[in-house]
């Protein structure tokens, strides 16, 4: 059987159309730098940059960010991280303490397919991530405490505290050597009464009053006799 030339050219344009459809329909599939975001947020007072893989082959990719300042690198953030997206979109995420208005280079290594920056470079809010506040202090209870039962109960003593009659009473004069004892000076005259000489004096001054009596009763009989005569 033998074919025409009108089937060769057919069957060649065919050919041609289905490579050129595949051709097509694989570049759609392929990895490129279009499927990659990067984004600052915040993750409460934390700053936190995200990149976003929505490539949808799953090729694994490779992300690095840095810092720039004046479109050089001042600093890389962390260290770099992979990621296998999807059509739905998967995310790594690079803890930073990141400046209102700061500007990073995200860098994606995807295989073969890509090996690029994400454009343009990603700049952050104008605001920063807000900052924890303080905890407040406590308050002070007003409830005064009750005291406790050692501070209002006095402690017992075995030995009792004497009296103020007991200890006057039982206190010891203190004299001094040179001067005499009250107590021993009475004493003395009580048991000394008896054997003074006050019964003699008594006796010598009752025989001169009764001599002193007689001798004016007998001068009085004496100026009278003379009177009479």
């Amino acid at each position: 059987m033998s074919i025409s030339r009108r089937s060769v050219r057919i069957l060649g344009v065919a050919s041609a159309s289905a490579a050129l459809t595949l051709g097509f329909a694989g570049n759609a599939l392929a990895c490129s730098i279009g499927e990659f975001s990067a984004e600052a947020t915040c993750d409460g007072a934390k700053g936190v940059i995200t990149v976003t893989d929505k490539d949808a082959t799953g090729v694994e990719a490779t992300i690095t960010v840095f810092l720039e300042n004046n479109g050089g690198d001042v600093r890389q953030v962390g260290e770099p991280q992979t990621v296998k997206g999807s059509a739905t979109g998967e995310s790594v995420s690079f803890s930073e303490d990141w400046e209102p208005n700061a500007t990073y280079r995200v860098r994606v290594v995807a295989g073969k397919q890509v090996n690029a920056d994400i454009k343009p470079n990603l700049t952050t809010p104008s605001k920063a991530c807000a900052t924890e506040s303080p905890s407040p202090s406590p308050t002070p209870s007003e409830t005064t405490p009750a005291p406790s039962d050692s501070a209002s109960t006095p402690a017992e003593s075995d030995t009792p505290t004497p009296s103020a009659t007991e200890s006057s009473s039982t206190a010891p004069a203190t004299t001094t050597d040179n001067a005499p004892s009250p107590a021993a000076g009475s004493s003395n005259l009580a048991e000394t009464g008896a054997n003074s000489n006050t019964g003699m004096i008594a006796g010598i001054a009752g025989a001169f009053v009764i001599a002193g009596g007689g001798a004016v009763y007998y001068g009085m009989r004496r100026r009278g006799a003379t009177n009479g005569r």
